[in-house]
């Protein structure tokens, strides 16, 4: 993959052998990590962030695995961007393409990432929209592989709680790499429709097992893998009382994994609202796959940016 051949915008662009080649990438750079050895792939490269959305993870891993691969990544708020003041988004991605060696943007409009990526003419990261989050569910594909084993059509896995940027991105995911995948939400919140849609065109191609219901229990029958998120994203406080009684019946408890795989593992992108979305018993006994999880954000996406920006 390169600026060429596309950016890094959502897995429904990616094909299956893109996203193999994007894991296997990740693990030897983690190999090297753990190992003590960072290639510099990256250097004297710049990375521009943009979040108009704030991040914990998304922040710290981008401009860690930017250093560690040799390169420079510079932070950019909308406070600090003439973006906030009304500047056309064009014109930015113009702009930065005479700076900058690639672009990362979190952000609430899916469309702002999209536009952004028609007018530059360096590689643009998706860390973020309200639509997508493939970052994380690449790096979801590739924990589960550390854990399962490489052969992810071997195995079902289980969304339950909201029809997020979460949600879509794991259709999308299993998808492209032939993986059995219920998301379980409530009808009111089911994912996007045109995700959907599509997600299941790639599902035929690939022979993943795709479905929706409305019951977490038929969801998580037998199910390897259970995944869940936050009921209340960023910049949805307002709704959090009145999702809290919508998603009551979508936490992620002992009961609940009780229909799952007697080995089944939980996965949590973070942040975590114990009591809520997953119990603090069902976060604790997972704990290591979660924190594991939030680790290998920082590998998958060394390799992202390694393949896009060398």
């Amino acid at each position: 993959m390169s600026k060429d051949n596309g950016d890094f915008i959502s897995l429904h662009d990616l094909n299956t052998g893109q996203v193999e080649y994007l894991m296997d990438f990740a693990l030897n750079l983690k190999t090297d990590f753990k190992n003590g050895f960072t290639p510099d792939l990256l250097k004297d490269k710049t990375l521009g962030m943009i979040f108009e959305k704030s991040s914990t993870r998304t922040r710290v891993s981008f401009e860690a695995g930017m250093y560690q691969l040799g390169g420079h990544a510079l932070f950019l708020s909308s406070k600090d961007l003439q973006l906030g003041r009304g500047e056309p988004i064009k014109d930015t991605a113009r702009v930065l393409s005479r700076y900058l060696d690639g672009v990362m943007i979190r952000t609430f409009g899916h469309e702002r990432i999209t536009e952004f990526a028609e007018y530059a003419d360096i590689p643009v990261i998706n860390g973020l929209s309200d639509l997508l989050h493939p970052c994380q569910v690449l790096t979801d594909l590739f924990t589960i592989r550390e854990y399962k084993g490489k052969r992810l059509q071997d195995l079902k896995m289980a969304y339950v709680g909201d029809g997020n940027n979460m949600a879509n991105s794991y259709l999308y995911g299993a998808a492209k790499v032939g993986m059995a995948l219920t998301v379980a939400t409530p009808k009111s919140h089911k994912p996007n429709a045109k995700v959907l849609r599509s997600a299941f065109m790639d599902a035929k191609r690939t022979g993943a097992e795709l479905s929706w219901t409305e019951d977490p229990v038929e969801a998580v029958k037998y199910a390897d893998i259970v995944a869940t998120d936050t009921w209340a994203s960023m910049g949805q406080e307002d709704e959090h009382e009145k999702r809290k009684k919508i998603f009551a019946p979508y936490q992620v408890n002992s009961e609940l994994l009780s229909y799952a795989d007697k080995n089944v593992i939980v996965m949590h992108c973070l942040p975590a609202y114990r009591g809520e979305e997953i119990t603090e018993e069902v976060f604790e006994a997972n704990a290591e796959v979660i924190f594991d999880e939030a680790e290998n954000r920082l590998h998958v996406q060394k390799a992202i940016m390694a393949t896009l920006m060398m």
